[in-house]
């Protein structure tokens, strides 16, 4: 029940510095950060609370974490890549809204399809890795709360972007 709280507490901050971000994202960057500097500070983050609220939530021996938090690291990689193209589609979006066709307003909802299943596919190329090191539940436990937090940044930044008129 504690790291049921703690799980569910940990997702709302998350949540809600993420909103805090998109909505300081709709906003110019000062002169002295670039959009790359913007992204790579909020994926960052976003990174960091999610392995603190996994370290929290999912127990493991020593030795299984020795193996693990190096393999979660390259995982986390991974996910930049899809992270970083999805930040920057959103600002695209935002810089864009008010002058957006129909080709625009495709492209956008085709990049939150195609963010889905490379997301998809990556925690399934990697629950197949964790179950190796951590066994099957462990494994699990660390894709439902990596797709928890996920699925709370999504909302986060879905509440923010403007519907497309």
């Amino acid at each position: 029940m504690r790291n049921t709280v703690a799980l569910i507490l940990g997702t709302c901050l998350i949540a809600a510095s993420t909103v805090t971000w998109v909505v300081a994202k709709q906003s110019k960057p000062t002169e002295s950060s670039s959009i790359d500097e913007v992204l790579q500070a909020v994926r960052a983050d976003l990174q960091a609370d999610r392995a603190s609220v996994i370290a929290k939530n999912v127990p493991m021996a020593a030795d299984q974490a020795a193996k693990f938090w190096p393999l979660y690291q390259t995982y986390q990689k991974e996910q930049n890549v899809i992270m970083d193209d999805q930040l920057k589609g959103i600002q695209r979006y935002v810089n864009s809204f008010d002058s957006l066709d129909d080709a625009g307003a495709l492209a956008l909802i085709n990049a939150h399809f195609d963010r889905d299943f490379r997301m998809n596919e990556l925690r399934k190329k990697w629950l197949a890795e964790f179950r190796t090191l951590v066994g099957t539940k462990t494994a699990v436990r660390v894709i439902q709360i990596d797709r928890r937090l996920s699925m709370a940044h999504q909302m986060a930044f879905s509440a923010q972007i403007p519907l497309v008129r």
